[in-house]
């Protein structure tokens, strides 16, 4: 019993010690993440200029119109995509943003850079490389095994995951599902 409660201690330990820096760096990320609407961390605005132009009807805005409008209003930057959303052309470069309402033809040019280490960090959320999604499965799987491996590391007293720590699980399982059951 002694020395299976120690193996458990050392894998504990071990997943532990090898993916602290990944826990904090995912925890960081997600945070900022989870909070994108408000604000967004991945970038900061360096300029924002006004701008009217005329628009054609909505059904005439194509992706190649997106892209000559964005070089019409002097946009030098890596074109991404354009979508219309809730009456406003929208055209997204790699380091500029271009909205315009479509009714009035008023929108402004937003020109920013990527926040150091901030961007970088949030990738971990968003990268779909095969290697990462591999690295990330493997992440998953050792966070089940420090989770499985702390809950069985404490074997007497009051404080065992038998007679105390299921309830807690439980109820670490139950919120997220009662929280999803109100976004539905």
């Amino acid at each position: 019993m002694k020395k299976r409660n120690k193996n458990i201690r050392a894998i504990h330990r071990e997943f532990g010690y090898f993916y602290l820096g990944l826990i904090i760096s995912f925890a960081f990320s997600g945070i900022l993440m989870n909070h994108r609407d408000s604000w967004h961390p991945e970038k900061y605005t360096t300029q924002t200029k006004e701008i009217t132009v005329q628009l054609p009807s909505e059904d005439a805005i194509s992706e190649k119109f997106a892209e000559n409008l964005g070089k019409e209003l002097g946009v030098e930057d890596k074109f991404r995509r354009h979508s219309i959303k809730k009456g406003a052309l929208r055209i997204s470069y790699e380091n500029t943003d271009v909205e315009i309402d479509l009714e009035s033809g008023k929108g402004e040019i937003v020109s920013f850079l990527k926040t150091p280490i901030i961007s970088q960090t949030m990738k971990l959320h968003k990268n779909t490389s095969n290697w990462w999604i591999y690295y990330s499965d493997v992440f998953g799987l050792s966070l089940i095994t420090i989770a499985v491996t702390g809950a069985m590391m404490i074997t007497a007293g009051k404080n065992t995951f038998k007679r105390r720590g299921w309830k807690l699980a439980l109820a670490g399982i139950i919120f997220p599902l009662i929280f999803l059951l109100f976004l539905a």
